[in-house]
Order: structure tokens, then C-alpha cells, then sequence
């Protein structure tokens, strides 16, 4: 949204009402029913609907002056953006993906193989490293969540473990992975923000993230049980060579969509000549599986249109300013440095957008007070992260839900790698560990 588009009168913090409202009522409804033991009690309101009072809200109860029709405008031109709709085409094609390989064998597959291959007491932290490595060479967090949350919720139902806790593996591993990779849409956001070096803003990375990601391996081992591997866990090789695409193709640099695409026509191909589906139960399972996506697609829209009536109303503005005003010395700079890039990702839903939006005030701060460039970027990658790893209408979240069968605050009992990450960078901050190099390059 262009700076020049703002309401005459800039409500502040009042403009995140709406926001909060929607996170209020749906996770105080969820919370209400699940301590009176009501089943799905996460689904007595439903996400979308909770997301449209707070929508309904802001075009109602904000700027009177300004025409009704011009207030839906504003939310129907940046619900749709380009950010959302590349969004939404990739969780389309990750359904297919995921159905038709569940069609023809593929997901059965690696269940067995992650079976065979990890020890039965370590299966959680397995599918946390995996899902990391998944994400280190995509080079993006939803595409490793989308390609691996099915696979890890099987997993975890198949060895009898909690589906809960795989699939905040899953979420925890991504978010690691995506952090690392200097392929990624936040790293190169980031760095190139800052005016910082890839190479730098990695090392600087490894020095925290491996750490978190080591002690979070432990806490999985601990609280994740030993699973019941029972059963033939035999599985044909070749129905796993879709997901070894995808792995490969990422790491040659081909763009998601695009390696989706072929994964689904690959697991397609290899189903027919295996003689495991015929071609109209692989178009059905295409439409099936991209059908299975419409209800995160249309939180995601609902919610990017609900940020764009936020920051028309001058609550992202808001945020910026107050937490530039905190800033007295190189510590509180990078504490809020940190926190800005973390609010304003729950704030937008998005890391990558918070990144963009925060990256100049960041470099404006840490110049001021020496902060060098790769620990802006650094600060700025891991607290956009961490934020959405906790945020109830996250992608990966809705998914875990979905193909888990479980509630937010199931999952989140088990998000430990968020706060550790946090953790860990906070004890950076406090204590200077990572600021031996003053220099400004």
C-alpha cells in the first residue's frame, strides 16, 4: 500500500483494534469450550468468521467521513495481492501435491522409510530436522510445511505418537531451516535491507539458531515418547522420487510453484504406470487436494485485506513510530530493532512484508548506535519468524490443524523452538555475546 493512501485521521493504536478483537474472540471462544470439554471447540467460531467481525469493524466503526464503498476498496485491492495470491497458488499445488502422492503411495512411503531410518525414541526430533533440512534447501518455510506436515502427522500417527507435537516439529523445523537458508525471501530481504552480507548474516545466524535448534532436538526427545513401530514397514523406493524431486529441484534453484507442478505430475505419472490410480483419479485427486487449501487460502486473504484497513487507519505507522522512539543506546537499539520486526510480522501476518517494511528504520536505528548490518539482519530474520510460528491464522498452523485433526493450543504446547530461539537471542543482546565486532560494515 502506498504511504500517500492514509485516512485523514490517524487512530494509532486504536487502529489495531480490529486485530485484536479477531485474536481475542477466537482464541477466547477455543479456550472457553475446551476447558467446559466440548470437542473441536476451536470450531465453534470459526477462524474466518472471527477474522470477518474484526473486518466488518474496521470498515464500520473507523473514519465515517471516508465512503463505505471506498473502505472495501481499500481491503479488496490488498487482500489480493501479489504477496497472497503467490501464497495462495503455492498451498493450491501443496494440496495436489500432497493427494496425489498420498494416491499413489508416495506418502506411505516415506512414512516407512522415516520409520525405518529414525530410532523409534527420536521419530519427533527426526521430523523437526528433517522438515529443517527441507526448508534449508527450498529456501522457504511454507513449502517445506506444506510438503512436510502430512508426511510428519503420518509419521506421528503411524508410531502412535502425539500429532500435535509432530506437527509443531514440522512448523519449528521450517521456520529453522528457512532462517539459515541464503535462499530465502527473508534473508534476502533482510540483508538487502540493511545493506549486509549474506555470508555475515549466516554466521551470525548458525552462532544462535544452532544452539535454539540443538536444545529444542533435546526438549522433542524428552516429551515426545517412543513410538510403536509395529507392522511391514516396506515401501517401493520409486513412490518416493516426487518428494526427492522437490528436495533436489529446490536446491538447483527452481522456483516452488514451478517444482510443485512437476512433483504433481510426477507422482501422477509414476501412480498410472504403477497402475496404482487412473488419469480421472488423478485429476480428481488434484481437485481434491487443492479443494482441501480453500479455508487457509481464504484466512489468508481475509487477513492481508483486514492489515491493508490497519495501516490505512495508521496502526502499522503507529508501531513503527513508538518503537523508534525507545531506542537510547546499542541495547535497547537491537532489543528494538527485534521487537519491532516481531510485532509488526503478527501484526501483518507475514515475515517477509515485516521485514521490508521495518529494514529501513532498523538501519536508520543500528547506524545511529553502531549496530552492524548483520546483526540488524540477523534481528530481524529470527523475531519475524518466531512471531508467526505462534500466530493462530499462520499457514502452517492452519495446516497442522487440518491434516492433524487438532487445536491451536494443542499445537502450541509443544511450540518450544520459538521460544528458545527468543531466548537464546535475548541472552545476545543482554549480555553482548555477539557484539565483539563494532564495526559498522
Amino acid at each position: 500500500m502506498e504511504q500517500s493512501l492514509r485516512s485523514e485521521k490517524q487512530y494509532g493504536a486504536l487502529a489495531l483494534l480490529p486485530l485484536l478483537i479477531f485474536l481475542i474472540l477466537y482464541i477466547g471462544v477455543g479456550i472457553t469450550f475446551t476447558i467446559m470439554g466440548k470437542a473441536d471447540a476451536f470450531d465453534q467460531l470459526p477462524r474466518h468468521v472471527a477474522i470477518l467481525i474484526g473486518i466488518v469493524i474496521a470498515w464500520t466503526c473507523y473514519d465515517r467521513k471516508t465512503a463505505f464503498t471506498k473502505k472495501v476498496q481499500i481491503f479488496t485491492e490488498h487482500a489480493g495481492n501479489s504477496g497472497i495470491v503467490n501464497l495462495g497458488l503455492i498451498l493450491l499445488l501443496a494440496g495436489a501435491f500432497s493427494t496425489v502422492t498420498s494416491e499413489m503411495g508416495g506418502k506411505t512411503a516415506m512414512v516407512n522409510m522415516g520409520l525405518s531410518v529414525i530410532p523409534p525414541s527420536l521419530l519427533i526430533p527426526g521430523i523437526f530436522l528433517m522438515s529443517g533440512f527441507a526448508a534449508l534447501t527450498l529456501g522457504t518455510s511454507t513449502g517445506a510445511q506444506a510438503a512436510f506436515i502430512p508426511v510428519g502427522v503420518a509419521v506421528a500417527q503411524a508410531a502412535d505418537l502425539s500429532v500435535a507435537a509432530a506437527g509443531a516439529a514440522v512448523i519449528a523445523g521450517a521456520y529453522f531451516g528457512d532462517n539459515l537458508s541464503i535462499i530465502s525471501d527473508t534473508t534476502i530481504a533482510a540483508t538487502n535491507g540493511v545493506g549486509a552480507k549474506m555470508r555475515d548474516k549466516f554466521k551470525m545466524n548458525v552462532l544462535i539458531a544452532i544452539p535454539a535448534a540443538i536444545i529444542t532436538a533435546i526438549f522433542y526427545a524428552i516429551v515426545g515418547g517412543t513410538g510403536k513401530v509395529e507392522g511391514d514397514l516396506s515401501f517401493n523406493f520409486i513412490n518416493i522420487l516426487p518428494y526427492l524431486f522437490v528436495l533436489v529441484a529446490a536446491i538447483a534453484g527452481l522456483d516452488v510453484i514451478l517444482v510443485l507442478i512437476i512433483g504433481i505430475i510426477m507422482a501422477g505419472v509414476l501412480g498410472i504406470v504403477q497402475g496404482q490410480m487412473g488419469v480421472f483419479q488423478f485429476t480428481k485427486a488434484i481437485g481434491d487436494g487443492m479443494e482441501s487449501m480453500f479455508t487457509i487460502f481464504l484466512v489468508a486473504f481475509l487477513v492481508s485485506g483486514l492489515v491493508a484497513l490497519i495501516r490505512y487507519y495508521g496502526g502499522i505507522d503507529w508501531i513503527i513510530k513508538t518503537m523508534k522512539a525507545k531506542a537510547k543506546g546499542r541495547k535497547s537499539a537491537e532489543y528494538v530493532i527485534s521487537l519491532m520486526s516481531g510485532v509488526l510480522a503478527a501484526a501483518l501476518s507475514h515475515n517477509t512484508l515485516a521485514i521490508i517494511i521495518s529494514a529501513p528504520i532498523a538501519k536508520e536505528i543500528g547506524d545511529e548506535y553502531k549496530v552492524p548490518p548483520k546483526r540488524m539482519a540477523s534481528l530481524l530474520d529470527i523475531f519475524a519468524c518466531c512471531a508467526l510460528m505462534v500466530l493462530p491464522h499462520d499457514s502452517g498452523m492452519l495446516m497442522v490443524e487440518k491434516y492433524g485433526d487438532v487445536s491451536y493450543l494443542e499445537v502450541l504446547k509443544y511450540s518450544f523452538y520459538p521460544v528458545i530461539f527468543v531466548i537464546c537471542t535475548i541472552i545476545t543482546i543482554q549480555f553482548g555475546l555477539l557484539d565483539k565486532d563494532k564495526s559498522t560494515r
